[in-house]
């Protein structure tokens, strides 16, 4: 890799949008894939950005191509289409939360065509994505991860090297698995007080600031107690695909999973009472309701 790369970027949404753009700031020749949402597209190529048409683009005039997708679908989706052009790329930086089992199986692929295949998902928000203070936790080997450092230090604040090619996506299913269980854990303990007279103000005036405050808590409950729409950006349905990746990779483990199936079941059941694209603190409101107390919303 040289020290500029031509770098490909597709997946320009809520993450990816900031992303591209501390990339292209940084001087980078940057390469986005087109996007239904207009709105980051023609905002990357204000910056200096090139809009490709399709992944075939893409895979043809970079040496580094940055994923940031919904999942392990269309992962490999994107993944097969840049293998089947004989381009440039030499790596490829998958930073999407996808199944650890599908990231190996596609390493493998990738390296048989000379190209290497590095997850390295993120934790945070857009915000940070924006402000380029990700945490981003890559799996890689240690030559590779000393080559694509330069590139992650662009878009994150915190950069480690968690194990080799799966082991990113590892850690981020359980860094998910961690904050999706304590949006459960928030969600019940709130309907049980709702039901004994203990009212979501008063539980965050004992919790917050205690103990077992933390910064998930903040944005969970800002918007429980502080009517905040946005305080948490992030799809139940992507809690639920999370979940489920969690659980096959606990199974394919031979891991007994009941916490985890237990968390998985709850955003299932937001999903499938229609509430897939409400963001992740709207789970106290649905359990709420789904327990009959007055005022919470389905």
């Amino acid at each position: 890799m040289t020290d500029r790369p031509k770098i490909g970027f597709i997946g320009a949404g809520l993450m990816g949008h900031g992303m591209a753009k501390n990339l292209v700031e940084a001087g980078y020749e940057l390469t986005v894939l087109a996007h239904r949402n207009r709105e980051p597209i023609e905002d990357l190529k204000s910056r200096g950005a090139r809009e490709a048409a399709d992944a075939a683009a893409i895979a043809n005039g970079a040496e580094v191509v940055f994923l940031c997708l919904p999942g392990s679908p269309q992962v490999e989706e994107t993944v097969f289409a840049i293998l089947a052009v004989a381009g440039p790329v030499t790596t490829i930086i998958d930073t999407s939360t996808a199944n650890p089992v599908s990231t190996r199986a596609l390493a493998e692929r990738c390296e048989a065509a000379g190209i290497t295949l590095v997850d390295a998902p993120l934790s945070r928000t857009p915000k940070e994505a924006w402000a380029g203070n990700l945490d981003i936790m890559v799996g890689a080997s240690e030559a590779v991860f000393a080559r694509v450092k330069p590139l992650l230090d662009v878009i994150g604040g915190k950069v480690v090297r968690v194990g080799d090619c799966g082991a990113g996506h590892t850690m981020k299913l359980l860094n998910n698995f961690i904050s999706l269980g304590y949006a459960a854990l928030y969600a019940e303990a709130l309907a049980i007080g709702a039901k004994n007279g203990i009212t979501p103000e008063v539980f965050h005036s004992v919790i917050g600031g205690g103990r077992m405050d933390c910064g998930f808590y903040q944005t969970f409950m800002d918007y429980v107690v502080g009517g905040n729409p946005n305080a948490h950006p992030f799809a139940l349905a992507n809690a639920h695909k999370d979940m489920r990746y969690l659980v096959s990779l606990a199974n394919e483990s031979g891991i007994a999973s009941h916490v985890s199936s237990a968390v998985k079941n709850g955003f299932a059941t937001a999903e499938a009472i229609g509430k897939g694209s409400d963001y992740l603190p709207t789970l106290a409101d649905i359990v709420g309701g789904l327990n009959g107390i007055s005022g919470q919303k389905l």
